[in-house]
């Protein structure tokens, strides 16, 4: 199917809600874990707007993500939450995203979001690896299958 351009905002918005309506599902309601963070609305605006950039690749959503949110939570657990604290972790995670090559935008936040909720290591399987991986499978089908998009560039 070739999506007309007028179209392409309907489309993406749709995929988008979708993703997110499967994640709220599991997390709101099955006894599966968490899936769902903050950050993972911006995390699907890109693959399946700006689909094509490197930083809604795979390997950038996986691993920006799983960065991001070690360092919010070490960080959390070492010195606690303060104004210090939210900004060095932010940049840090900035930093160590660009150093590996893994730049994803919306993982910029997760430091935040790990300080201001006091989170612990739990956070990291669920809901960031579990709710990554299952944005990255969803949006490889929905991008790819069902909208013939050349979805991902490159899975890893």
């Amino acid at each position: 199917m070739k999506i007309s351009k007028n179209s392409e905002a309907i489309i993406s918005g749709i995929a988008a809600a979708f993703v997110i309506s499967v994640l709220a599902f599991l997390s709101l309601e099955t006894s599966l874990g968490i899936w769902l963070m903050f950050s993972f609305g911006a995390t699907v605006f890109l693959v399946f707007v700006l689909y094509d950039l490197e930083t809604a690749q795979p390997k950038n959503i996986f691993f920006g993500h799983l960065i991001s949110i070690l360092v919010g939570v070490i960080i959390n657990e070492i010195f606690g939450y303060s104004f210090l604290t939210l900004g060095i972790s932010v940049g840090l995670a900035v930093v160590l995203m660009v150093y590996f090559k893994v730049m994803h935008p919306p993982a910029a936040s997760n430091p935040i979001v790990a300080l201001s909720m006091d989170l612990s290591f739990d956070f990291i399987l669920f809901p960031v690896i579990t709710g990554s991986l299952a944005i990255i499978l969803m949006s490889i089908f929905i991008n790819k299958i069902i909208l013939k998009r050349k979805y991902p560039k490159k899975i890893f």
